[in-house]
Protein backbone atom coordinates (compact mmCIF):
# COMPACT_ATOMS: atom_id res chain seq x y z
CA UNK A 1 0.00 0.00 0.00
CA UNK A 2 1.36 3.79 -0.70
CA UNK A 3 -0.24 6.38 1.12
CA UNK A 4 0.65 9.67 -1.18
CA UNK A 5 -0.69 12.79 1.06
CA UNK A 6 -3.25 13.04 3.37
CA UNK A 7 -5.31 16.49 4.11
CA UNK A 8 -7.70 18.49 6.44
CA UNK A 9 -10.20 20.96 5.43
CA UNK A 10 -12.03 22.58 8.23
CA UNK A 11 -15.77 23.65 7.95
CA UNK A 12 -14.94 27.20 6.13
CA UNK A 13 -13.05 25.41 3.18
CA UNK A 14 -9.43 26.17 4.43
CA UNK A 15 -6.60 23.21 4.17
CA UNK A 16 -5.37 23.01 8.00
CA UNK A 17 -2.98 20.25 7.96
CA UNK A 18 -1.57 18.57 5.06
CA UNK A 19 1.23 15.77 4.78
CA UNK A 20 2.80 14.47 2.27
CA UNK A 21 4.42 10.80 1.60
CA UNK A 22 6.31 10.37 -1.10
CA UNK A 23 8.04 7.35 -2.27
CA UNK A 24 11.59 6.76 -1.94
CA UNK A 25 13.52 7.46 -5.09
CA UNK A 26 15.06 3.95 -6.52
CA UNK A 27 18.57 3.88 -6.68
CA UNK A 28 18.54 4.26 -10.66
CA UNK A 29 17.43 7.65 -10.80
CA UNK A 30 19.59 9.19 -7.53
CA UNK A 31 23.29 10.10 -9.51
CA UNK A 32 25.78 12.42 -7.41
CA UNK A 33 24.72 15.58 -8.82
CA UNK A 34 20.81 15.22 -7.04
CA UNK A 35 23.05 14.38 -3.40
CA UNK A 36 23.79 17.33 -1.51
CA UNK A 37 27.64 16.50 -0.08
CA UNK A 38 29.57 18.15 2.64
CA UNK A 39 33.13 17.79 2.47
CA UNK A 40 34.13 20.50 5.03
CA UNK A 41 34.86 19.42 8.51
CA UNK A 42 34.62 23.09 9.88
CA UNK A 43 31.40 23.62 11.14
CA UNK A 44 31.99 27.30 8.93
CA UNK A 45 31.49 25.97 5.30
CA UNK A 46 28.63 24.37 3.85
CA UNK A 47 27.93 22.66 0.07
CA UNK A 48 26.30 25.37 -0.69
CA UNK A 49 28.60 28.34 -0.07
CA UNK A 50 31.30 26.77 -1.90
CA UNK A 51 29.39 25.89 -5.08
CA UNK A 52 29.22 28.12 -7.78
CA UNK A 53 25.65 27.55 -8.65
CA UNK A 54 24.09 28.08 -5.35
CA UNK A 55 22.12 31.23 -5.33
CA UNK A 56 20.42 31.98 -2.54
CA UNK A 57 17.90 34.27 -3.87
CA UNK A 58 16.54 30.72 -6.52
CA UNK A 59 16.59 28.61 -3.18
CA UNK A 60 14.00 31.33 -1.44
CA UNK A 61 11.66 31.61 -4.87
CA UNK A 62 11.82 27.94 -4.98
CA UNK A 63 10.53 27.39 -0.62
CA UNK A 64 7.84 29.94 -1.80
CA UNK A 65 6.83 28.30 -5.08
CA UNK A 66 6.98 24.52 -3.51
CA UNK A 67 4.45 26.18 -0.78
CA UNK A 68 2.46 28.29 -3.36
CA UNK A 69 2.04 24.77 -4.99
CA UNK A 70 0.94 22.58 -2.26
CA UNK A 71 -1.68 25.52 -1.65
CA UNK A 72 -2.71 25.21 -4.76
CA UNK A 73 -3.05 21.52 -5.09
CA UNK A 74 -5.07 21.64 -1.82
CA UNK A 75 -7.56 23.62 -3.20
CA UNK A 76 -7.86 21.68 -6.46
CA UNK A 77 -8.37 18.32 -4.42
CA UNK A 78 -10.84 20.52 -1.89
CA UNK A 79 -12.85 21.82 -5.03
CA UNK A 80 -12.64 18.60 -6.62
CA UNK A 81 -14.17 16.64 -3.70
CA UNK A 82 -16.62 19.60 -3.14
CA UNK A 83 -18.01 18.89 -6.83
CA UNK A 84 -18.12 15.24 -6.91
CA UNK A 85 -19.86 15.14 -3.42
CA UNK A 86 -22.74 17.81 -4.73
CA UNK A 87 -22.91 15.76 -7.65
CA UNK A 88 -23.39 12.48 -5.94
CA UNK A 89 -26.09 14.17 -3.21
CA UNK A 90 -28.45 15.51 -6.65
CA UNK A 91 -27.72 12.44 -8.38
CA UNK A 92 -28.15 9.96 -5.78
CA UNK A 93 -30.02 11.83 -3.06
CA UNK A 94 -29.21 12.72 0.50
CA UNK A 95 -28.85 9.39 1.60
CA UNK A 96 -25.99 8.69 -0.62
CA UNK A 97 -22.55 9.53 0.30
CA UNK A 98 -19.54 10.04 -1.31
CA UNK A 99 -16.72 7.86 -0.66
CA UNK A 100 -13.85 7.94 -2.86
CA UNK A 101 -12.76 7.95 -6.69
CA UNK A 102 -10.24 6.54 -8.67
CA UNK A 103 -7.78 7.61 -11.50
CA UNK A 104 -5.42 5.77 -13.01
CA UNK A 105 -2.53 6.85 -10.99
CA UNK A 106 -4.36 7.55 -7.64
CA UNK A 107 -7.43 7.02 -5.53
CA UNK A 108 -8.73 9.46 -3.20
CA UNK A 109 -10.37 8.49 -0.16
CA UNK A 110 -12.83 10.78 1.71
CA UNK A 111 -14.11 10.84 5.47
CA UNK A 112 -16.22 13.84 6.68
CA UNK A 113 -17.05 13.81 10.56
CA UNK A 114 -20.22 15.27 12.01
CA UNK A 115 -18.57 18.70 12.52
CA UNK A 116 -17.74 19.00 8.77
CA UNK A 117 -14.32 18.70 9.26
CA UNK A 118 -13.31 16.78 6.07
CA UNK A 119 -10.13 14.05 5.68
CA UNK A 120 -8.88 13.59 2.35
CA UNK A 121 -5.99 10.24 1.71
CA UNK A 122 -4.75 9.96 -2.16
CA UNK A 123 -3.36 6.46 -1.94
CA UNK A 124 -2.27 4.02 -5.16
CA UNK A 125 -5.51 2.34 -7.20
CA UNK A 126 -5.28 -0.84 -5.45
CA UNK A 127 -5.89 0.29 -2.37
CA UNK A 128 -9.26 -0.69 -0.13
CA UNK A 129 -11.08 1.80 0.89
CA UNK A 130 -9.64 4.02 3.63
CA UNK A 131 -12.55 5.28 5.24
CA UNK A 132 -12.18 3.09 8.98
CA UNK A 133 -8.47 4.52 9.04
CA UNK A 134 -9.45 8.21 8.44
CA UNK A 135 -11.72 7.54 11.31
CA UNK A 136 -9.30 6.03 13.54
CA UNK A 137 -7.54 9.13 12.70
CA UNK A 138 -9.97 11.54 13.40
CA UNK A 139 -10.91 9.33 16.79
CA UNK A 140 -7.80 8.29 17.96
CA UNK A 141 -5.67 11.53 16.63
CA UNK A 142 -7.52 14.60 16.08
CA UNK A 143 -9.83 14.52 18.86
CA UNK A 144 -7.15 13.40 21.66
CA UNK A 145 -4.29 15.54 19.97
CA UNK A 146 -5.93 18.39 18.81
CA UNK A 147 -9.64 18.49 20.44
CA UNK A 148 -8.49 17.45 23.77
CA UNK A 149 -5.98 20.24 23.55
CA UNK A 150 -6.64 23.53 25.43
CA UNK A 151 -3.93 25.54 23.28
CA UNK A 152 -5.15 24.76 20.29
CA UNK A 153 -7.30 26.92 18.79
CA UNK A 154 -10.92 25.91 18.02
CA UNK A 155 -11.01 27.84 14.52
CA UNK A 156 -7.99 27.87 12.61
CA UNK A 157 -8.46 31.51 10.80
CA UNK A 158 -6.55 32.73 7.37
CA UNK A 159 -5.15 29.59 6.72
CA UNK A 160 -3.23 28.61 9.80
CA UNK A 161 -3.03 25.17 10.24
CA UNK A 162 -2.72 23.10 12.85
CA UNK A 163 0.72 23.15 14.50
CA UNK A 164 0.46 20.26 16.82
CA UNK A 165 3.77 17.93 17.34
CA UNK A 166 1.89 14.89 18.78
CA UNK A 167 -0.76 14.84 16.21
CA UNK A 168 1.85 15.00 13.86
CA UNK A 169 4.17 12.66 15.27
CA UNK A 170 1.22 9.75 16.26
CA UNK A 171 -0.03 10.49 12.47
CA UNK A 172 3.53 9.95 11.08
CA UNK A 173 3.99 6.52 12.90
CA UNK A 174 0.16 5.39 12.16
CA UNK A 175 0.73 6.10 8.52
CA UNK A 176 4.24 4.68 8.34
CA UNK A 177 2.97 1.13 10.27
CA UNK A 178 -0.33 1.21 7.34
CA UNK A 179 2.72 1.63 4.52
CA UNK A 180 4.28 -0.97 6.26
CA UNK A 181 1.95 -3.72 6.38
Amino acid sequence: MVIYSFYIFDRHTECIYSKTWLPPPSAATTSQHDIPTNNSTSGAGSANSTDPHHNPMRSARSAVSAANKASDDAKLIFGTVFSLRNMVRKLGGEDDAFISYRTAQYKLHYYETASNLRFVMLTDTGTLSMRNVMHQIYINLWCEYVVKNPLSPVEHKGGAGVRNELFELGLNQFITGLIAR
